[in-house]
């Protein structure tokens, strides 16, 4: 499946707009990784085991985005977007959505 930042892809010819979709993902934070995050917030530097777990939330709401763009027969998906937002203390929400499209 494509997935482009853009509105078009080129060399592509949009042949139907089939509709917006999207996946998300809501992670927690856990104990052992607050210790060590506590621990670099102290001393500083980039914290890793957040950084980790944002990458997998993406990983998880992007796939299915794809899933949800594959079962309506989509080539693509165009205009891909990701959003992040805290649900509540301790949890992070990984929003990902786009405009599923078929070509020519």
């Amino acid at each position: 499946m494509l997935l482009a930042t853009s509105d078009m892809v080129a060399g592509k010819d949009i042949m139907e707009t089939l509709g917006l979709v999207k996946g998300n993902s809501v992670q927690s934070r856990n104990i052992g990784r607050d210790m060590i995050a506590g621990l670099r917030n102290i001393v500083g530097g980039e914290m890793k085991e957040y950084a980790e777990m944002l990458v997998c939330s993406r990983e998880i709401a992007t796939e299915a985005m794809v899933e949800e763009a594959k079962q309506l027969g989509a080539d693509a998906v165009v205009g891909v977007r990701y959003a992040t937002s805290s649900v509540m203390d301790g949890t992070s929400e990984v929003l990902v959505y786009g405009t599923a499209v078929k070509f020519k």
